[in-house]
């Protein structure tokens, strides 16, 4: 399957029609790479890496546009996941503190899995993501 056809949020249109913009072009490698980009850019920045790609890319790609916003809104989530946690191991004199490892593996796994689905030019979804932004 061609990286074209990965992405496609439309239903198909008639041809005849112009009222209709034409469909997107193929993803190029730098969409794919800006995509792939804001997904690991969190591994540096918080969800702060995916909302600067976002911002700067949104406009140039819809496949950065989209890829972008999952992953800030993905980021957004575990950052509130860390306030909760962080919460849970004031409560309990610290003790909590030990749900941050499988806490951390998690961001660290789902981040990659993202950002090399995104580099092959797949649309990627994280799983029991709030969408904060849609």
């Amino acid at each position: 399957m061609s990286s074209e056809e990965r992405f496609t949020d439309e239903p198909p249109r008639p041809a005849s029609d112009p009222n209709y913009p034409p469909p997107p072009g193929p993803l190029t490698n730098e969409d794919r790479q800006w995509a792939m980009i804001a997904h690991l850019s969190a591994l540096v920045g918080g969800f702060i890496g995916p909302l600067i790609v976002w911002m700067l890319k949104k406009d140039e790609s819809r496949f950065v546009d989209d890829q972008g916003k999952e992953a800030l809104n993905f980021q957004l989530n575990m950052a509130i996941a860390a306030a909760i946690l962080t919460a849970i191991a004031f409560a309990t004199c610290g003790f909590g503190a030990v749900l941050f490892a499988p806490w951390g593996i998690y961001v660290l796994v789902m981040t990659i899995i993202a950002g090399m689905q995104a580099n092959k030019g797949e649309r990627y979804r994280y799983p029991a993501t709030w969408r904060i932004i849609p």
